[in-house]
């Protein structure tokens, strides 16, 4: 895995091209900030077991308990992205390199540079994108309800709903990964080489916030009751799916998404803590 920056960019992005590594919950006990929008420091029992989360004490731990006190569920996905099928698509739909601009941010909720469309609807704002304090200070409920800005379907408003869902706090998690394989260049065509994200996501359930993500919040059709979408970036897609854009006087509806993204693997494993592992070198062959 390459987990720095692929070129053309000074910064981490995926390879369609938009700024990662934008949101992250800070762990409540860690010292740590949250970025203005961010919400609250989140208890630690939502990541870690043995703490308190965000329902109470906590949780009774799985046996025995020197393995799994302080350990944390990890979901593993490796997703391959189909550059090329992304920027046909934008061609496809947008005639000039500006309403392609547009369209790619509407599927996202970002425009590439990573500025949320609740706070710059019309055009990108490269500062905005790059400025950590204020490009995460939005909600939707209030700013921008019927997704006029950020499309009710867009990626980052169905993988985080902020203040439209109920219990977010029992749904965040922590992610760290990067890309892999070559980036594509620009005005070149698909070389047929794999490349994507490969993403490690930390929790205390995975049934309750990994699980939950992908099948309600990715896959689910009738999300935000929109009938027949799914997740325009993420989402399994087979051509049979929409993708809503709201607009003043007539919305537009892009009929049939190609997949923009195939998931190529995963696994699920137990990171123990580092008492947990001190313990398990200080066993003897054999035991």
């Amino acid at each position: 895995l390459d987990l720095e920056a692929i070129p053309p960019f000074d910064y981490a992005h995926e390879h369609f091209g938009y700024r990662d590594r934008l949101s992250q919950p800070v762990i409540e006990g860690t010292g740590m900030e949250p970025t203005p929008g961010s919400g609250p420091p989140i208890k630690p029992g939502e990541f870690f077991l043995g703490y308190p989360d965000e329902e109470g004490p906590a949780a009774a731990l799985p046996q025995p308990e020197i393995l799994s006190r302080n350990g944390s569920y990890v979901a593993y996905l490796r997703m391959q992205e189909h550059v090329g099928a992304f920027r046909d698509f934008l061609r496809a739909h947008g005639e000039t390199p500006e309403q392609q601009e547009l369209i790619a941010a509407k599927l996202m909720g970002r425009w590439r540079s990573g500025a949320p469309l609740v706070l710059a609807p019309d055009k990108d704002d490269p500062k905005l994108g790059a400025d950590s304090q204020r490009s995460n200070d939005f909600n939707y409920a209030k700013m921008d309800p019927h997704g006029y800005g950020c499309p009710l379907g867009a990626h980052i408003r169905r993988m985080n709903p902020r203040d439209t869902a109920a219990n977010m706090n029992r749904r965040k998690m922590i992610r760290r990964g990067g890309t892999y394989g070559p980036p594509l260049p620009e005005g070149v065509p698909d070389d047929g080489i794999e490349r994507g994200i490969a993403a490690f996501v930390g929790c205390a359930s995975l049934v309750r916030q990994f699980e939950f993500a992908m099948n309600v919040w990715t896959n689910d059709p009738n999300f935000h009751e929109l009938g027949n979408e799914r997740d325009p970036i993420f989402g399994t897609q087979d051509g049979t799916f929409d993708m809503t854009i709201p607009k003043r006087p007539i919305r537009k509806k892009i009929i049939g998404l190609p997949a923009f993204t195939t998931i190529r693997g995963g696994a699920y494993f137990f990171l123990p803590g580092i008492k947990a592992l001190r313990y398990l070198g200080s066993l003897s062959d054999g035991v």
